[in-house]
This record gives structure tokens, sequence and C-alpha cells, in this order.
């Protein structure tokens, strides 16, 4: 069993890059494994019924599979820049529900029989209006300083975005959109977008932190 807390990831899923970068910002050193969702490891199914990323499972085996534990446990390890005293547990949820609903069927119509995203693009823009507001006023949603609802929140707004980059980049959101550029250039985010190779049983371990 490795001596470091286990985390199955997928590079693209915008529930795992919230858990990687909190995992990046508290410095904890984990094991990544890096997983391609059309042929899970067995490890990540006994690991967890739900057998979707992020998991986290910690070497006495406890095993976290929500993209926000996995956030709280890395931080408070360790949080140095006190994200977790930032979390607007409303815009989450407002995200995490209605808005990733829509995002779902705008990105992907096909899986819902639709013949187009476009009812539900709307639906996500009224949302992400909102979050425009917020940003008229202060530079993060969590006020002067990113913090952990920005990182909660930001992976979902990114992939609204560059589903018609043209699209987004021409709406009437600077402070929305200059928010998102700021988090997605940052050093942070580079550093968890790394590339890995799909993990499979024997590979050596790939430290992530």
């Amino acid at each position: 069993m490795s001596i470091l807390p286990i985390l199955y990831s997928f590079r693209r899923c915008p529930y795992a890059m919230r858990a990687r970068i909190a995992v990046a910002m508290s410095d904890v050193k984990v094991e990544l494994r890096e997983v391609v969702l059309r042929d899970k490891p067995l490890e990540l199914i006994e690991a967890s019924a739900k057998a979707t990323v992020p998991v986290l499972v910690l070497p006495g085996s406890e095993v976290l599979d929500e993209s926000l534990d996995i956030m709280r446990w890395a931080l408070e390890q360790n949080d140095p820049e006190n994200w977790l005293a930032h979390v607007d547990a409303d815009l989450i949820a407002a995200n995490d529900g209605p808005f990733k609903r829509a995002l779902d069927r705008y990105k992907y119509p096909h899986r819902y029989d639709l013949p187009n995203g476009i009812e539900h693009r709307d639906q996500a823009l009224a949302n992400i209006s909102d979050l425009n507001e917020r940003l008229d006023d202060m530079p993060f949603l969590a006020g002067d300083k990113r913090g952990f609802t920005d990182i909660a929140i930001f992976p979902f707004i990114r992939q609204f975005a560059a589903t018609d980059q043209g699209w987004f980049d021409a709406l009437p959101l600077p402070a929305l959109q200059a928010w998102l550029d700021g988090l997605q250039s940052s050093d942070l985010f580079a550093s968890i977008m790394i590339r890995y190779p799909q993990w499979k049983a024997g590979d050596p371990p790939a430290t992530f932190a």
C-alpha cells in the first residue's frame, strides 16, 4: 500500500481540477493516478462505489470521493492563503446544481436527446451573469484574494467558456472574463494541468504536490 494518500484523477474533469488545485495549494504530497474514464482501473472501482474522479484514498484506508471534501481535507492540512475562510456555500451549490445541469446539456446535447444546447446555454448564462455582477465589485468571489469559492467554481466556468470560446469572449461580461483569464493563466493552474500517462497497476508512483 502507498505510504502517501492516493488521488485518482482525470486531467480534464472540472471536479478533479478543483481537487488538484487545493492539493497543490496545500503542498501536501499525494500519489496521483491518472484515470481514463472509459478504462477505469479496478482499484478505483474497489475504492469507491461511485467510480468517478476524483477519489482520495488515505493511508488508513479512509476514502473521500467528493471533490469538495478533498479540497477541505487538503486545506485542513495546510492553507497558506486562508481559502477555508472564504467558502460561499450558496454560490457553490448554485454552480454544482442548476449551472452544472445546464452546462452538461449545453456541451453534450446529444447525450440528452436534444437538437442543440442553446436553451441550456442561455439558462447557464443567467448564473454567470450573476457572478459577473459580484465581480464588478471585487476581483475575486472571495473578495480581494482568491479563495475556496473561486477555485470550486472556476473549472466549470472554464468548461462553459471553452464550449464556444468566440461566443463567450464576445459576451458583455468583462469582470467575469478577467477573473477567468487570471485564474487559468496562473502558475497554480498550470502546475495542475501537467499531463500524466494513464495509470496502470504496477506503475511506479507519480508524486503530485
